[in-house]
């Protein structure tokens, strides 16, 4: 299986039809972030978003937060005074072009300029209360000026859309809330979106990446120091929350995850099957797949038996054209990302058959394995995962957690389970007394986590074309 980014295009060039159409679509792990994608605009309005980006960059470096932030409301709540700044002239000059569009893009931007500065100098106050500006500015009546009617509309908008939405999970971490929704226990999904999505702007992108590893370092730590006090003689008084909803039994859950070591643990289990699959053509890998990720399911059910032939129908229709062609790096990251689909939302909105069917069960740890067992093998599709696992959040988020406690348990396991299998974190089961094998039990283990290095491999590019 070829990893060199020359050879790939060949791979999956040939005909024109519909299938290769389809395998061509950019999927390329997002781990470097590129250039955003960003629509033409006129020359005109281009250099006003310009000159105000540059504006914004220069002030948050050099005002005070509440300088800078009373700058932002003149310019974009009030159209500040065109005569005396360059910026304003700008902001006039997108609401006098009508482009709704290009005034929501550089709103957008600006936001995001100011976030990641702010949080760069830890001014997270001046986060939130940007945020809360939208909700704080009154709409006025209407004016006997066009472009202030129309600059009211849109920031009205703007603050009624997925991106404000998107803009307000900056503040999560910072806000204490009385009662806080089931959905805020995985921001660090809901931000993936946001920065694999290359439309978005540069700024944001970077921002949502880094706030989405810090929230996953912040529930790694806050599990370790969890495990460690619990199996202490710590004091109720000075036991660290537990920061899952699984209460004690995570313990348990833990326990099982790390006991498969040495030759059956999924690591190992994977490293097996990349050196199996390096000689076959793609026929013979979905062959391969199939047996692998139904490894260690229970054959003896009947649940078994219906996801085995649903999978089986699944691998079959993917990429018929392909399958007497040499494995590539391509053919093997696009089907896991179709596997992902399959198994947790295909359109983005609803849940897939398949989800529901492994989720009826009664037994979420089946799926989440499974999933394991693709990331695994393709490192690259972990970010369309998490966007698939954040798809899935929006979807149920409007339901109280008891409605839906179902798939919280399955997000739970998840989340559990990929924060133990983290590249930057340990975890190992020790015997603490000698007991039979017969009677030894995981009762008998204690868990020890430890930290270690992380080294970070370049991605290999896939083709785009």
């Amino acid at each position: 299986m070829s990893t060199t980014s020359d050879q790939q295009p060949q791979d999956l060039r040939s005909n024109a039809s519909e299938t290769e159409a389809q395998i061509a679509v950019d999927e390329v792990d997002v781990a470097a972030l590129e250039p955003s994608r960003t629509e033409w605009v006129e020359p005109s309005i281009h250099q006003a978003q310009e000159t105000l980006y540059r504006f914004l960059l220069e002030v948050v470096k050099q005002w005070p937060p509440e300088e800078v932030l009373l700058e932002f409301k003149r310019l974009f709540f009030y159209l500040g005074d065109t005569a005396t700044s360059g910026a304003a002239q700008a902001v006039h000059q997108l609401v006098v072009s009508n482009n709704q569009v290009a005034f929501k893009n550089t709103l957008k931007r600006a936001c995001y300029i100011l976030v990641n500065n702010w949080d760069a100098a830890r001014q997270y106050k001046s986060i939130q209360e940007l945020v809360r500006s939208f909700q704080e500015i009154a709409i006025a009546a209407p004016s006997i000026s066009p472009s202030a009617n129309r600059l009211k509309a849109w920031i009205e908008d703007f603050r009624n859309s997925q991106d404000y939405t998107d803009l307000k999970l900056f503040t999560a971490r910072y806000e204490e809330q009385p009662k806080e929704k089931w959905v805020s226990r995985y921001t660090s999904y809901l931000l993936v979106p946001q920065y694999v999505d290359t439309k978005n702007p540069i700024e944001q992108r970077e921002a949502a990446r880094a706030l989405s590893r810090q929230l996953k370092d912040r529930f790694k730590f806050d599990l370790a120091m969890y495990i460690a006090k619990s199996q202490s003689a710590t004091s109720a008084e000075k036991m660290p929350k537990n920061p899952t909803a699984l209460g004690d039994n995570v313990l348990m859950l833990i326990k099982a995850i790390v006991a498969r070591r040495g030759q059956y643990s999924y690591a190992n289990l994977a490293h097996i099957f990349i050196n199996q699959i390096q000689t076959l053509n793609y026929q013979q890998f979905k062959q391969s797949l199939q047996k692998y990720l139904i490894f260690s399911v229970d054959h003896h059910s009947q649940f078994a038996a219906e996801f085995e032939a649903r999978l089986v129908e699944k691998l079959e229709a993917l990429y018929p054209d392909y399958e007497q062609r040499a494995l590539s790096d391509a053919l093997v990251l696009r089907t896991c990302n179709r596997l992902i689909e399959a198994l947790t939302t295909e359109n983005r909105k609803d849940p897939s058959p398949l989800f529901v069917l492994l989720l009826a069960q009664g037994n979420p740890m089946t799926l989440v394995i499974v999933l394991l067992k693709l990331v695994l093998i393709c490192n690259a599709s972990r970010s369309h995962l998490e966007a698939q696992i954040a798809a899935l959040i929006r979807y149920y988020e409007q339901l109280p957690e008891q409605e839906c406690h179902w798939v919280v348990n399955f997000l739970e396991f998840f989340n559990v389970t990929f924060a133990i299998h983290a590249e930057n974190v340990q975890y190992n089961l020790v015997k603490m007394q000698e007991t039979p094998p017969t009677q030894t039990t995981l009762d008998h283990y204690r868990i020890f986590s430890q930290m270690k290095p992380i080294i970070r491999p370049q991605p290999p590019e896939v083709s785009q074309s």
